[in-house]
């Protein structure tokens, strides 16, 4: 599951670079899609006793702030860009 985890980061990343956000709704559009994924994923781990740890939430909302990062949105909201999640 940590590496759907991964793979979801990683393809937030694939479509930032290939749709070029110009403003940060844009990229909030692409993170909120992201976002629903892992709502899915801890649907998965729900479904096998488990779930999203405190710890992995923090993680994974901190790692959507390193992304908006890197691609020059230093100035992004991070409960916005994981708005709608529900782990």
């Amino acid at each position: 599951m940590v590496d759907e985890g991964k793979a979801i980061l990683l393809r937030l990343c694939e479509r930032i670079e290939a749709e070029q956000p110009s403003d940060l709704p844009t990229l909030y559009g692409l993170t909120q899609a992201a976002t629903e994924e892992f709502n899915a994923l801890d649907r998965e781990f729900m479904a096998t006793g488990s779930g999203i740890e405190t710890v992995a939430r923090e993680w994974i909302c901190d790692e959507f702030c390193f992304v908006a990062s890197a691609y020059g949105f230093t100035d992004a909201d991070a409960e916005v860009l994981t708005a709608g999640r529900d782990w």
